[in-house]
């Protein structure tokens, strides 16, 4: 359905795993969160991510022609519907500065559903690094191979893109699996019971 994934410039592969090294055990710990621009015939378009860094899923995401905070309020609440986290303060949502981020709306939203907030500079602990490079990611294997004439097309070949990063998109940080897949192990090895070590 897509092409194969251009060639990574080597800083690019590096950016993908640098969030995730933040110690993240689980799926639902650290969400990170931001949106990109995308040019149509009709004018520009804005897409929102949310990833959650452990396995570098995409948990919610949304298409706005317009930067309300209502356009990634949309996004969270795909990302909190599909994901019901547990609300015990244990997941921090970290975004960059971006006026739709740092909203009273967005922050009540976040402490509503018990989710930490997140904010902060370039090269902090949390940085976005992993969602510019998800939407760089987004950019190269989808938006820059065509031309967009509606927000319809954007909308669909979007939903279609998100599913196919999930499912089949091998990332190099993860064993060359996709992150569908990661997660998948995770709750595996959950469900495997530890062998006892013999007594001798």
């Amino acid at each position: 359905m897509f092409a194969r994934p251009l060639p990574m410039r080597r800083p690019l592969a590096r950016w993908i795993g640098s969030t995730g090294s933040s110690g993240q055990t689980g799926p639902n710990q650290l969400w990170v969160s931001d949106f990109t621009y995308v040019s149509t015939w009709q004018g520009w378009l804005y897409v929102a991510f949310v990833i959650d860094v452990f396995a570098r899923r995409i948990v919610g995401w949304r298409v706005s022609s317009s930067m309300t905070t209502d356009f990634v309020l949309d996004a969270l609440e795909q990302a909190l519907y599909a994901r019901r986290p547990g609300g015990d303060g244990t997941l921090i949502h970290h975004s960059d500065r971006g006026s739709q981020y740092v909203s009273i709306r967005y922050s009540e939203r976040l402490a509503e559903a018990g989710i930490e907030p997140s904010v902060g500079s370039r090269g902090d602990s949390y940085d976005n690094a992993l969602a510019e490079t998800i939407n760089g990611l987004y950019k190269a294997e989808l938006i820059h191979r065509r031309t967009w004439k509606t927000r319809e097309a954007v909308e669909l070949a979007t939903l279609e893109w998100v599913a196919w990063f999930n499912h089949h998109r091998l990332m190099e940080p993860l064993g060359y699996i996709p992150p569908a897949e990661a997660e998948a192990n995770y709750y595996r090895q959950l469900e495997t019971p530890v062998a006892e070590p013999a007594l001798t």
